[in-house]
């Protein structure tokens, strides 16, 4: 058939944001029980529930938690952990009060913590006591700080818990060895974010259930520990960036041995609770994913230290989970969108599980990402994947070059993926080339390249992103008058901070994102509330970079168009954020529009607002640039414009 020609953003596409929240739900939270497999499920169409679902031995897939349940935690806001699967017994935190219910499978949930100011996560069962150890997170006292600990709750009657470890701002990892004799654990302290420095702890369980003295095993505040598993043979495995790279580690009579050196990252920041990139088929061997450049899944003697890659054609792997001699976890590629598979250790053959998506979208309109290099300041080097406009039904105008929209993922400590995302084909296919950027700071490239961002949030990661752009037009591969800018979170920051301090972008959209940093100082949750320590300096000694970097003082810089995506409930980004900086725009006379969604938090989980803020932000740039869209799409109101 022979394509239509016509200007790059008015492509028709078969990949609408109808398509994307009716067609696709978000999987996390694997555990393994007996022969069964559990997940969560994210539910735009739900309203955003997260849904507990198992799929048994037979193969047959049923929700676990029933309407209205909705199994979320909010200890540190972004939750995790929130659930624990024990023979046919689970326990869940409900998001709406926060308490812990058990369900047998099959029967209504009952509570088993009174209602109050609690949140709990990242449990594991203590058998041999009848209790579940759990970090806690005690936000009974209004005016102050949320307190953290590890937690016993014994599981005969309803209560809060018995106090087991305190004395940190923040734990993770609360894990039992196999007699039940021991609880290691990670902790750190402000201002540390995980990926800075943690400490792993031992200590031994006394008869009547209390801990003894704990023992510092690994970490600092310049050492990053991740993920403590004990093996079956009671060995204590753990992985450090103590190399500049996060390795795998056990502790043997007394002593850290290194088992795999490698320049490769096989482990993540904990963002959330629960995570896990590793897992024991025996005392012998252990299942793992690393990361260099893109994703692999292989197993490690873990006596030899000798790696073997499985062979699969996937480019991303995480939540690993071991399950007899095979390995349950999330997979995903350029091509394939998230799904939960199996793999079958022996064979290496695997199955799909559950898909994200059931969608079947046409090859033909996918665009597959290129990693690309390329120089920033200060002589260095930055990574991003590069996507180009496809579209099996289109070409553009001859000699005419794209649109560029950049991204900038949140955290900012993160990075993004490749794995198969709508929301990207969402705009290629329109005739968008997409630049995916791990700017400094982005996590995947060792602790140098995480490092580069201390003190310098608003200059490396605003750099990076106006650096690729320049890149791309000087190879002639984009449209130098029509490049676009968005991100969420963090990286609505970066977003807004380049538009204000860089004269490259024409436009550019803020989901949930900063625009005050000394607010979010005074206006945040626990978990984030010294981030900017790192990321700009201390406050208030530093409090002059914090003023020069926040984008609302210097709105004199920001003459382009931008739009507003937020949720009125963000605890991490509270919606005056926005709200000031639209303020500020609608006063200069500069094109500005505003989306607010009643009831979402941090991150817009709900199907209408998901698809108002691809098809708002869509529109908005149509708007901004003078194309036409092939299809009608809700409008946003624009002033100024």
């Amino acid at each position: 058939m022979e394509k239509h020609i016509a200007p790059y953003g008015s492509w028709k596409s078969p990949i609408t944001s109808d398509l994307i929240v009716q067609g696709t739900v978000g999987l996390r939270q694997i555990a393994c029980s007996g022969e069964h497999v559990y997940w969560i499920e994210g539910r735009p169409l739900e309203g955003g529930r997260s849904v507990l679902v198992r799929r048994s031995a037979d193969g047959t897939v049923a929700d676990v938690t029933p309407a209205p349940f909705n199994a979320r935690t909010r200890v540190h806001e972004y939750g995790g952990g929130e659930y624990l699967v024990h023979g046919e017994t689970l326990y869940f935190s409900h998001f709406a009060d926060q308490r812990l219910y058990r369900q047998q499978f099959g029967q209504a949930p009952e509570p088993i913590t009174p209602a109050s100011a609690m949140r709990f996560a990242d449990a594991v069962m203590d058998p041999h006591r009848n209790r579940i150890v759990c970090v806690r997170e005690d936000h009974s006292v209004s005016d102050q700080e949320a307190v953290n600990t590890i937690v016993a709750i014994d599981l005969a009657n309803e209560n809060e818990g018995q106090v087991l470890v305190s004395g940190c701002n923040f734990y993770a990892f609360p894990r039992l060895s196999p007699k039940g004799t021991k609880l290691a654990w990670i902790c750190w302290n402000h201002p540390n974010m995980p990926w800075d420095g943690t400490e792993l702890r031992v200590a031994d369980i006394n008869p009547d259930g209390s801990l003894g003295e704990s023992q510092l095993v690994a970490g600092g505040v310049t050492e990053s520990i991740f993920q403590p598993e004990w093996s079956p043979d009671g060995t204590l495995h753990f992985i450090s960036d103590r190399s500049g790279w996060w390795n795998h580690y056990a502790w043997r009579e007394e002593t850290v041995t290194s088992l795999c050196p490698l320049d490769a990252e096989f482990g993540e920041p904990m963002w959330v609770f629960g995570m896990s990139t590793y897992g024991f088929v025996s005392a012998d061997e252990c299942v793992c994913t690393w990361k260099a450049v893109t994703g692999h899944l292989g197993t490690l003697n873990l006596k030899t230290g000798e790696l073997k890659e499985i062979n699969l054609p996937f480019t991303s792997f995480s939540d690993v989970r071991v399950l007899g001699r095979s390995v349950v976890c999330l997979a995903g590629s350029p091509t394939v969108m998230a799904a939960i598979i199996r793999v079958n250790l022996d064979s290496g053959e695997y199955e799909v599980l559950r898909r994200s998506s059931d969608l079947e979208v046409d090859p033909a309109f996918i665009a597959v990402p290129e990693a690309i290099e390329y120089p920033t300041e200060n002589g260095l080097t930055a990574y991003a994947f590069l996507y180009l406009p496809k579209n099996n039904d289109f070409t553009a105008l001859e000699g005419e070059k794209p649109p560029l929209l950049v991204k900038s993922h949140g955290g900012p400590t993160g990075a993004t993926t490749t794995v198969l995302r709508l929301a990207i084909q969402y705009w290629t296919s329109r005739g968008f080339a997409v630049l995916d950027v791990d700017y400094g700071g982005s996590t995947g490239y060792g602790r140098a390249y995480r490092e580069r961002l201390r003190e310098q949030w608003g200059v490396v990661d605003v750099d990076d992103c106006a650096n690729g752009a320049r890149y791309l037009v000087e190879k002639g591969l984009v449209d130098r008058n029509r490049l676009t800018i968005d991100g969420g979170s963090a990286g609505g920051y970066t977003t807004l901070a380049t538009l204000t301090f860089r004269d490259v972008f024409k436009a550019g959209a803020s989901h949930y994102g900063v625009s005050d940093i000394e607010a979010l100082v005074h206006d945040t949750h626990k978990f984030e509330s010294r981030y900017g320590d790192f990321l700009i300096g201390p406050y208030p000694e530093r409090r002059d970079v914090y003023l020069a970097r926040s984008p609302i003082h210097h709105t004199d810089g920001l003459n382009c168009p931008v739009i507003f995506f937020q949720g009125l409930e963000d605890k991490v980004v509270p919606p005056n954020q926005a709200e000031m900086m639209v303020a500020a725009l609608r006063a200069k006379g500069v094109p500005v529009a505003y989306v607010p969604f009643e009831g979402e938090q941090h991150g817009f989980r709900k199907a209408e607002n998901v698809k108002r803020a691809l098809d708002g932000e869509f529109y908005f740039y149509s708007q901004v640039f003078g194309f036409t869209p092939a299809e009608t799409i809700e409008s946003v109101e624009i002033e100024n414009l």
